[in-house]
């Protein structure tokens, strides 16, 4: 394992290319058939200072050097778009990157799918601590099966799902079919946002990473910590090791306690998040720190749409507490879980008894959705013409929190362990 981190400033270009170079000397003693991972725009990360160095350390040592897109469910990303996310025009890719393929994951088309195997039933149950117990197909873009070494680049954050991001993350979901995307992230959604983010260890990383070991290819993985678009962290190496060291050195960059909790938080979505799907991310790392009771207001002026992949049925079940689903799972339990999983995540925490839903806190969108699509998913609306952000800055001490850039940093209160504390 390689790796280099930097608490106090970004790591320089030189030492990335260092680990970059070892690395693949290791990993490719012969020239292979590579295939490169990477994340979609939805992820913060220098994919495009990163990628020139990983061909030139890489490609020489591949016969095949393919590009992948770890799209999960989010939709396919033009060409144009994915050069602009490695860093590269199109008369360089011909010219300078001659090897290189660039491919979207498509996780609903059978015919780009492999089955890798199955997890059992009773490893289920044992790995969810008793919650689930059910045979849960893994299937992996097909792509996998067609190459020798399979290399994972990415960030890690804190993760509403799985606990921290990266690693075998980029499989599964990243690459993976719709029933294993489905399971764990309802399986996140039962034990709740509250009591998965920004946890090392949970129940969904142990699945994420035993349906990776049902991957027949080598599997090796660059892990970054991203800290103001720069790199703080950097490590090569197996998958779960990497990602280990990232997400360690995570917990201490992108988690912040603050010294009380807010009544009410404007949480400003930057415009990588296109529609609520991916904005839900403003609710997740700052749910934490909202008092019992309290607003959270997702600012995104640019954000139209409830989910470009999912909408349809987002408009169908609307955004409920997670008992919603659970004390009425004959009703619900036949739409696809992950959709379920995201509506109970951007609602919160809350109960639902005797047909009366209490979530804990209210979250208000002041979006492009117009107001009637809001009342009819169950989420407030705010006029965005009439918000100003500067109305909510600088007003800590009265218990109001404004977050200018929201959806990777955790927020947590003081009282909660691990994260660095609040700038004073």
């Amino acid at each position: 394992m390689h790796g280099l981190q930097s608490d106090s400033g970004a790591l320089d270009t030189a030492s990335v290319e260092e680990i970059i170079s070892a690395a693949a000397s290791e990993w490719l003693p012969s020239p292979g058939r590579v295939l490169l991972v990477i994340p979609d725009g939805t992820r913060t990360c220098p994919m495009d200072a990163l990628f020139p160095l990983l061909y030139r350390h890489i490609a020489p040592r591949s016969s095949v050097f393919n590009v992948l897109v770890a799209l999960g469910t989010h939709p396919p990303m033009p060409q144009d778009m994915i050069l602009q996310r490695v860093g590269i025009s199109p008369q360089q890719r011909a010219r300078l990157y001659p090897k290189a393929s660039f491919h979207n994951h498509s996780w609903k088309d059978p015919a780009a799918l492999a089955r890798v195997g199955r997890l059992k039933a009773a490893e289920i149950k044992r790995i969810t601590d008793g919650m689930f117990e059910m045979d849960v197909e893994v299937t992996v873009n097909r792509m996998v099966l067609e190459h020798d070494l399979v290399i994972l680049c990415g960030p890690v954050f804190p993760h509403e799902v799985v606990g921290f991001s990266g690693g075998n993350k980029y499989l599964f979901p990243g690459i993976a079919g719709g029933q294993i995307i489905d399971f764990f992230h309802w399986l996140g959604a039962v034990i709740t946002n509250l009591a998965v983010i920004g946890r090392k260890h949970t129940p969904v990383r142990k699945v994420v990473d035993m349906a990776a070991s049902l991957v027949p290819a080598a599997r090796r993985a660059f892990c970054m910590v991203v800290r103001d678009g720069g790199l703080a962290g950097f490590f090569a190496g197996e998958p779960e090791e990497a990602w280990s060291e990232a997400a360690d050195l995570s917990s201490r960059i992108h988690i912040v306690c603050m010294p009380r909790s807010y009544h009410t938080v404007l949480s400003c979505a930057p415009s990588m998040y296109d529609d609520l799907w991916t904005g839900g991310k403003c609710m997740y790392k700052l749910e934490p720190v909202v008092a019992d009771g309290g607003t959270l207001i997702i600012y995104a002026p640019h954000i139209t749409e409830v989910s470009v992949t999912h909408g349809a049925h987002l408009l169908r079940i609307g955004y409920h507490v997670r008992d919603f689903f659970l004390k009425q799972w004959n009703e619900y339990k036949d739409f696809p879980w992950g959709v379920l999983a995201h509506s109970t995540h951007v609602k919160g925490a809350g109960t639902w008894e005797n047909g009366v839903e209490t979530p804990r806190i209210n979250v208000v969108l002041a979006t492009g959705i117009p107001e009637h699509v809001c009342r009819r998913i169950n989420l407030g609306y705010m006029d965005v013409s009439r918000l100003r952000i500067s109305d909510y800055e600088g007003r800590e001490n009265e218990g109001v929190l404004c977050v200018r850039k929201a959806g990777e940093i955790l927020y947590r209160p003081a009282a909660s362990a691990g994260g660095r504390s609040a700038d004073k």
